[in-house]
C-alpha cells in the first residue's frame, strides 16, 4: 500500500476553508508539464561562454547544488564546481586543483566563492587544518588573481569556525581580518564573514561583534555557514534591495536567543534579510481571522515579500496563517525554525493538503535557524526577480522533498533500518529508494516523480532526491 504522507485536516474543516478562499493569482505563472531547474554546468564550458563560478564550501547538496539551483532561477548558464573536486566528511579539498578549475572557467560574469574551501579544502577541514596563516594566504593568492586578470566581481564568504571543533581558531581568526582587509582593499565586490554553530560559551558572536565594528561597508557579519553561498548569489544576481514584512508563529517567543546562533532570532533574521538584500517594514499588531486565531502582523506600507517564520505554537493555525497571508498579500515565503534539522510535520502536511507549497516563493526546514533562514531569504529574492516559472516550480518541490519528506520522515525511518555505522560498504541507495518511492509523486503545480536517492557523505545526515 502507498504510504501516506500527509497528515489530513479533518474533512469537514478542510472543506469549509476550500469553500471559504479562493485561490489568488499568484505572482508566480502556473506551468502544465514537469519540467527541472535550468541546467547547472559542473565541467568547464567552452571558453565562449559566460554565465557566474560558484566554488561553495564542500560538496554537501545543501552547500553546493541548491545554491546552483538557485542561480538558476535566472536563466543563463551556471559554472559550478564539479563535486569531486570540493571537500566531504574525510577529505579536503586541493586548493590547487580548485584554482586550476577556477582559472579554466570563462571570464563573463562574478565569482561567488567559499574562501574556506580554497584556504583549508572545506568547512570541516577549516576546524582541523594545521596550516600557517602564510600558508592559507598563499592559496587564498588565487581568488586575488582572477578578480585582477578578469576584472569580474567577486562575492566571497568566510567562516568562524565552531567551538570547540577548531584546532587553530588564530589563526582562522586572523586570516578573517586578512580578507577584510582586502575588502577594503576593493579586491571583493562584497565579503561576508559568518560564525559557525554558535552553541553557548561560543566565542564567535563576540569574535563576529568585534570584527563587524571596523568592517567595511561592503563586509557583513552575522551567524551561517552552508546557506551563505545562496545569499551571494542573491546578492550577485538580483542586487536591488526589496522590502520585506516579518510575521512570526509565536512572536512572544521571537526575541529569544536561538540554539546554534547566539543571538535573538529577531536579530537573526534582520542579519539574513540584510545578507539576502531585503528591508524590513516597520509592522503593527493584527489579530489573525481563522478558526485558531492569534496574532499576526499588517505591515504598515506595501512589501514585496511577507516572511513567515515558524517558531513553534498550533502548527495547524500557523498553516492556515500562511494560506490566508497568500490570499492576502500574494507573495510568501515560510522558515521552519522550530526544531533543528527537521521541520515541523503537522505543519507541512496541513499546508500541502490545501495546495500551498507550490504557491510559495520559497521554504526552508532543513537545517539550523540560520540555514533555513537565510535559504528562503535568498531563494524568495530571486524567485521574485523574474525567475523561470518552471524552474522555480521543480526548486520549490525540490526544498519540499528535502526538507519535509527526507529530513522530517525518511532520515527517521532509514537509521532504524540502516544506522549510520552500517552504511559505508552497503548498498545504502537502493535502501533509501525503497523507503523513498511511497512518498512520491510530489504534486506541486506539476508532478515530481523520485529519479534517484543518494547520500553523499556516506552519513544520513544530509541526502539527494532528484526529481523528474
Amino acid at each position: 500500500m502507498r504510504q501516506t504522507l500527509l497528515l489530513l485536516l479533518p474533512t469537514v474543516l478542510l472543506s469549509s476553508l476550500a469553500a471559504a478562499q479562493t485561490i489568488p493569482t499568484q505572482t508566480i505563472p502556473t506551468q502544465t508539464a514537469p519540467t527541472q531547474p535550468a541546467p547547472v554546468q559542473t565541467s568547464a564550458p567552452a571558453v565562449s561562454s559566460t554565465g557566474e563560478i560558484l566554488i561553495p564550501l564542500d560538496s554537501r547538496p545543501a552547500t553546493s547544488t541548491l545554491p546552483a539551483q538557485m542561480a538558476g532561477l535566472l536563466g543563463g548558464t551556471v559554472h559550478l564546481t564539479p563535486a569531486a573536486l570540493l571537500g566531504d566528511a574525510g577529505r579536503g579539498a586541493d586548493p590547487a586543483a580548485l584554482s586550476a578549475w577556477l582559472n579554466a572557467q570563462p571570464r563573463g560574469g562574478p565569482l561567488l566563492v567559499s574562501l574556506d574551501a580554497l584556504a583549508y579544502g572545506g568547512l570541516v577541514q577549516s576546524r582541523s587544518s594545521r596550516g600557517s596563516v602564510e600558508t592559507v594566504m598563499a592559496r587564498l593568492q588565487a581568488v586575488r588573481d582572477w578578480g585582477a586578470a578578469s576584472g569580474q566581481k567577486i562575492y566571497a564568504f568566510i567562516v568562524l569556525p565552531r567551538q570547540p571543533d577548531a584546532v587553530d581558531r588564530a589563526r582562522n581568526l586572523e586570516v578573517a581580518r586578512r580578507m577584510i582587509q582586502w575588502a577594503r582593499d576593493g579586491v571583493f565586490t562584497e565579503l561576508h564573514v559568518t560564525w559557525d554553530d554558535a552553541l553557548p560559551g561560543s566565542p564567535s558572536p563576540a569574535e563576529g561583534a568585534e570584527l563587524a565594528k571596523t568592517a567595511p561597508a561592503n563586509v557583513l557579519v552575522y551567524p551561517g555557514a552552508d546557506e551563505v553561498l545562496g545569499s551571494l548569489v542573491a546578492r550577485a544576481l538580483a542586487p536591488d534591495t526589496r522590502t520585506l514584512a516579518v510575521e512570526y508563529s509565536q512572536p512572544e517567543k521571537a526575541s529569544a536567543v536561538i540554539r546554534y546562533e547566539g543571538i535573538p532570532l529577531t536579530r537573526s533574521v534582520e542579519l539574513h534579510a540584510l545578507a539576502a538584500g531585503w528591508k524590513a517594514v516597520q509592522t503593527s499588531p493584527e489579530a489573525v481571522l481563522t478558526p485558531f486565531g492569534g496574532q499576526g502582523t499588517r505591515p504598515q506600507q506595501q512589501a514585496a515579500l511577507t516572511l513567515y517564520v515558524y517558531n513553534g505554537g498550533d502548527p495547524r493555525g500557523a498553516a492556515l496563517r500562511v494560506s490566508q497571508l497568500l490570499r492576502l498579500r500574494g507573495a510568501v515565503a515560510v522558515a521552519d525554525v522550530d526544531q533543528i534539522n527537521s521541520g515541523n510535520l503537522r505543519a507541512w502536511s496541513d499546508l500541502y493538503t490545501l495546495k500551498r507549497p507550490q504557491d510559495l516563493a520559497s521554504l526552508a526546514a532543513w537545517g539550523t535557524p540560520g540555514n533555513n533562514l537565510g535559504t528562503v531569504l535568498a531563494h524568495a529574492k530571486l524567485a521574485l526577480s523574474g525567475a523561470d516559472p518552471s524552474a522555480q516550480d521543480a526548486l520549490l518541490a525540490r526544498e519540499y522533498a528535502n526538507d519535509v519528506v527526507y529530513s522530517s520522515q525518511l532520515r527517521a525511518r532509514l537509521r532504524a533500518v540502516l544506522p549510520d555505522a552500517k552504511i559505508p560498504g552497503s548498498d545504502a541507495r537502493t535502501v533509501l529508494e525503497r523507503l523513498a518511492q511511497p512518498y512520491f509523486p510530489l504534486q506541486f503545480k506539476a508532478s515530481y516523480l523520485l529519479e534517484s536517492a543518494t547520500l553523499p557523505w556516506n552519513r544520513s545526515f544530509e541526502a539527494e532526491l532528484k526529481l523528474k
